[in-house]
C-alpha cells in the first residue's frame, strides 16, 4: 500500500492521486475550483529556476503552486496515468 505524502515533497515526474486538501478558507476554495480535490490525478511537471513555484498538471491544465500551498495537499504517488 502506498503512503500518503505532501505534494511539495514529490520529485518531478511523479504522478499521484489527491487524497486531501488541508488548506482553509479562500485558498482551499480556489484550489478546489482548479481541480485539487480528492480523487484527482496530478503530475509534477517542473520547478521554476529558483525552485518555487512548481508546475502541476491537473484536470487538463497546468497550474503553478508555491511550496507552502503544495505542502498542505496530500497525495498517494503511483504509476503514470
Amino acid at each position: 500500500m502506498a503512503i500518503e505524502k505532501p505534494l511539495s515533497e514529490m520529485p518531478i515526474g511523479t504522478v499521484g492521486t489527491v487524497i486531501e486538501n488541508g488548506l482553509t478558507g479562500l485558498t482551499k476554495r480556489r484550489l478546489m475550483d482548479l481541480g485539487f480535490i480528492p480523487g484527482s490525478k496530478i503530475e509534477v511537471l517542473r520547478k521554476s529556476p529558483a525552485g518555487d513555484p512548481t508546475a502541476y498538471y491537473v484536470r487538463g491544465t497546468i497550474i503553478a503552486l508555491r511550496n507552502n500551498e503544495a505542502s498542505h495537499i496530500s497525495i498517494i504517488p503511483h504509476n503514470k496515468f
